[in-house]
């Protein structure tokens, strides 16, 4: 699985989910600091990749689209540091990889998961 962690993540935490084996690139890393929310869910779909971010607005433009792709995780936790948020995701895709997989939007707090499966509809 694939991952692109969008801006206001730690670039840090692409760097070490790498290190364990896991495909992961920061927004940052690839041209795209700045870039507008649909151009990354763009990105992510054209690569098969699952967004990772901070922001709402993701999930609140698949649900506007009615997309069933790319998956995204919106992790609810302010300020995590890299090492945390590279545990936290190995977790999550380790528990919901199949649902990941399948399109869904996910929200994360603390060690809650919750899952959306794609496309939202109502």
């Amino acid at each position: 699985m694939k991952l692109i962690l969008d801006e206001g993540l730690p670039l840090r935490a692409a760097s070490l989910m790498r290190d364990t084996g896991i495909e992961a690139v920061h927004v940052l890393e690839i041209g795209m600091g700045g870039a507008p929310d649909q151009a990354v869910l763009d990105k992510a779909r054209l690569d098969g990749a699952v967004v990772v971010t901070l922001d709402a607005d993701f999930h609140q433009i698949l649900a506007a689209t009615g997309a069933d792709r790319p998956s995204v995780i919106r992790v609810r936790t302010e300020g995590i540091g890299y090492q945390q948020l590279a545990e936290l995701l190995s977790n999550v895709m380790k528990r919901r990889g199949v649902e990941l997989d399948a399109g869904a939007a996910v929200s994360v707090i603390g060690n809650r998961v919750r899952l959306r499966k794609l496309p939202i509809r109502g």
